[in-house]
């Protein structure tokens, strides 16, 4: 069920883009700025496919990839919490999706408030997951530490579950009570989350082995 949901998630997105598409403006938004509103806008045919596509691209990559990944049979340790990241991840875009095409249809929804609610979910769904990866090229805090120790890796990616979870939790704070300087801070948030278990590989390793 992990792996053909994203699939159904994915017909859902392209059936609601065809059942829509004749009501859809010739120019819809397909970009928002901190301010809420939309700052970019593309083609009928853009605003109704171009995310499906991504996720169909997406999706197909990450089916495709484990099975070529010279450390497969780690991904087959966490293969559920995969598929779950992947699940989610499509679920996200195909969410944003809909929401899209119906503030192009006047339903009226904040795209920047909702899409930052729910990038601090999946922020705090990754966090719970990371603990679980197991090395490997494609998923994970691929550095040259975390690689080449399975110590460093663990040690690196619990570091990483905690700083994604608060990460996550002040996405939905900041995108819920400020805008737009709480949009910085929950993308500076997001992107510190992604920097703290970097650093922290290196510092584990040059502690270890690496160090001397």
């Amino acid at each position: 069920m992990r792996r053909w949901l994203p699939a159904a998630l994915i017909g859902g997105a392209v059936l609601f883009s065809l059942a829509v598409y004749s009501r859809l403006p010739e120019e819809v938004p397909v970009h928002w700025g901190f301010s809420g509103e939309p700052n970019r806008f593309g083609s009928r045919f853009e605003g109704a496919f171009l995310i499906p596509a991504m996720m169909i691209a997406f999706f197909a990559i990450m089916q495709w990839y484990p099975s070529r990944d010279p450390r497969a049979a780690n991904i087959a340790k966490f293969r559920g919490a995969y598929d779950t990241v992947v699940t989610a991840i499509i679920a996200l875009l195909s969410g944003l999706h809909v929401l899209a095409l119906g503030n192009a249809l006047g339903w009226g929804i904040d795209i920047p408030k909702v899409g930052m609610v729910a990038l601090g979910l999946m922020f705090i769904l990754l966090g719970n997951l990371m603990p679980r990866v197991r090395s490997n090229f494609i998923f994970g805090i691929r550095t040259p530490w975390t690689l080449s120790s399975e110590s460093v890796w663990t040690r690196s990616h619990r570091v990483s579950g905690y700083a994604k979870v608060v990460a996550g939790i002040i996405t939905i704070v900041a995108g819920l009570v400020a805008r737009p300087a709480g949009y910085i801070v929950a993308l500076a948030s997001l992107l510190i989350s992604g920097l703290v278990p970097v650093v922290y590989s290196y510092i584990v390793w040059t502690r270890g082995k690496g160090g001397t």
